[in-house]
């Protein structure tokens, strides 16, 4: 049986990154789940790839054979991606934005209507993405541009231009002791249970349960996340609190849940982000008018 790319792909982040942890999150899937697939890709092989120990990661001399050749063939794989979804967007002259939330602001409408000044025969077609992914389809391909809030995991690999950077608020049950507030210092929400985003979400993970500013606190985490709806839902049910953009109080607003802003918090941005590979014309002029917009 052959190989999946997949495999390789896995293969070849662990190689390069000489450790589960940092390949996982690197491919934004879990350690578990990745140490299974390098085991059966082994077994597949009929061979041991890597020595590991509690504290290190090694090549074997079969997979620093293997390397060189996955590469090759990963990097093949992913110029034929390329040539097929340039080839594909040529003729049906559509650009995928991939979302994460409800962007608001006013900043789509204007958005489209300014690329369509610049190319009437092109649009724009939007894809909802859930939290597992946190740059919202960029990351495997599936989007040409994504709306995505930082930090995003390998931040290094995507251009990102910020377009809104607005304070925190927490939203929150309006039957909760804090609510009718006119702003919380965060200090006062540090025994609170937080709704997080899901583990693949990494930094941005951590952003949004404000680890940073924790101290020696530690989090509760009262329920795990992947989208706006299932939020909601957590907050109303009382399973937590959740940080959300000062923006985003005014899509989200429901009846039973209030949202006060918070004070000794650092702003949230809201970035358009892209491939740093991507150089088509089109990106550029999508790039552009969401800076217009802003």
């Amino acid at each position: 049986m052959d190989a999946h790319l997949r495999d390789l792909r896995y293969f070849a982040a662990v190689a390069e990154e000489l450790s589960f942890t940092r390949a996982a999150e690197r491919l934004f899937v879990s350690q578990p789940a990745l140490s299974k697939q390098i085991k059966q890709l082994e077994e597949q092989l009929r061979v041991r790839l890597f020595d590991r120990d509690r504290r290190t990661v090694a090549l074997t001399a079969a997979g620093r054979a293997l390397l060189p050749a996955a590469r090759d063939m990963l990097r093949a794989w992913d110029e034929a991606q390329r040539a097929v979804s340039d080839a594909a967007a040529n003729e049906a002259a559509v650009l995928t934005v991939g979302l994460s939330t409800s962007v608001g602001r006013g900043l789509l409408a204007d958005m489209r209507e300014r690329f369509t000044e610049r190319r009437p025969t092109w649009s724009i077609r939007f894809r909802q993405v859930n939290w597992d992914d946190p740059t919202a389809g960029l990351a495997e391909g599936d989007v040409d541009v994504a709306f995505v809030w930082l930090p995003i995991p390998r931040q290094e690999a995507f251009n990102v231009q910020v377009v809104a950077e607005e304070a925190r608020w927490v939203a929150l049950r309006d039957d909760h002791p804090l609510a009718g507030r006119d702003s919380i210092a965060f200090e006062e929400l540090l025994d609170e249970p937080f709704l997080a985003l899901p583990e693949e979400a990494g930094p941005l993970r951590d952003f949004w349960l404000a680890l940073e500013d924790r101290g020696d606190k530690p989090v509760r985490v009262g329920a795990t996340v992947s989208n706006a709806d299932e939020t909601f839902a957590a907050v109303e049910d009382g399973s937590g609190v959740v940080l959300m953009a000062s923006g985003n109080a005014a899509i989200y607003r429901r009846p039973g849940i209030t949202a006060i802003p918070v004070t000794g918090l650092s702003p949230c941005k809201l970035a358009v982000a892209w491939r740093a590979d991507d150089h088509r014309s089109v990106i550029r002029d999508l790039r552009d008018t969401a800076r217009s917009g802003s």
